[in-house]
């Protein structure tokens, strides 16, 4: 009997996401045993700037796939958020589960809404794509970054200068914390989530016929057509996860797809937007891509890598 070995980051968030993917491989009843095996990531460990400055979230992978490479392990669960749109070679996705809430979700100490806070209020995220957002929609309020996992940064809002912070849904559902969401949930409009939010990848070596078909059984086709078109935008617009986009699909009836996307300047002064439907997502990502970066989005993009290297 074989024992596979599931790579996680040691976050709480990251231990749960991957004893939930456990508990489905063991439900299948096939002849394999599993264990996890926590690992620290770099993303992990430099906590002091923010991730647009030291390399983005590919910081949170690149251990795992090294262990995965020298064979510590046999495959990774990862927010699906955090996969670069460009896998390394030798690595495959072979599955992409069950979506659970994409929204971000804005929290409060006086719980009032995002546009009930007072001028000035100050709101904490890491997320160059938020703040953009968020100062578009509040261009009164101050954006300051905050690092750490879910319990830090809660912890950070009670103790230190932020009058709220925003948060995925996905990570508070998954820990159970759905009643801690007394603020708001952001709508699309205000808020739209990063591509991939909601979603877990699970990453192993190509040559591995055996775990590829093993995770076949907790393979949502469903929502990889959904995520393989944000994934097309954002590998077509910029390749990581570092720069203030967006992208969120849904399925519609007859297996299109829709996706509206956004680049945007972190200032919030500047938010361009498209959406459209199509029934190849890869083409429908490329193709909101290239709109975007003509209108503008490249001169933006441009900018923000060059600022990050200043």
């Amino acid at each position: 009997m074989r024992t596979i070995v599931i790579g996680t980051r040691k976050s709480n968030l990251a231990l749960k996401q991957a004893e939930w993917v456990k508990e489905k491989l063991e439900g299948l009843g096939l002849p394999y045993k599993f264990e996890l095996k926590k690992i620290v990531t770099k993303g992990d460990r430099i906590l002091d700037v923010t991730l647009s400055k030291v390399g983005g979230k590919a910081l949170f992978v690149k251990e795992i796939e090294k262990a995965m490479e020298d064979g510590e392990i046999d495959l990774a669960v990862h927010s699906m958020k955090d996969i670069p749109s460009v896998i390394p070679e030798g690595f495959s996705l072979g599955a992409v589960t069950e979506r659970v809430d994409p929204r971000d979700v804005l929290i409060s100490e006086s719980e009032k809404k995002l546009h009930e806070l007072p001028a000035g209020s100050v709101i904490g995220t890491s997320s160059l794509r938020r703040q953009s957002q968020i100062l578009a929609a509040r261009p009164d309020v101050e954006v300051k970054w905050i690092r750490g996992n879910i319990e830090t940064r809660m912890r950070k809002m009670k103790e230190e200068d932020f009058d709220a912070i925003i948060l995925a849904a996905a990570g508070l559902e998954r820990m159970g914390w759905s009643e801690k969401i007394v603020t708001e949930y952001l709508a699309p409009e205000n808020s739209l989530p990063s591509v991939g939010q909601g979603a877990l990848g699970i990453e192993c070596r190509t040559d591995d016929t055996d775990i590829l078909e093993l995770l076949q059984h907790i393979h949502d086709a469903e929502v990889a057509r959904t995520v393989q078109a944000e994934r097309a935008f954002l590998k077509n617009v910029e390749g990581s996860c570092q720069v203030p986009v967006a992208g969120h699909a849904v399925l519609e009836e007859g297996d299109d797809v829709t996706l509206r996307a956004l680049v945007a300047s972190p200032d919030g002064k500047t938010l361009l937007q498209d959406e459209q439907t199509g029934s190849d997502p890869e083409r429908l990502g490329k193709v909101i891509a290239a709109n975007l970066l003509e209108r503008g989005g490249k001169e933006i993009l441009d900018q923000v890598k060059k600022d990050l290297e200043e």
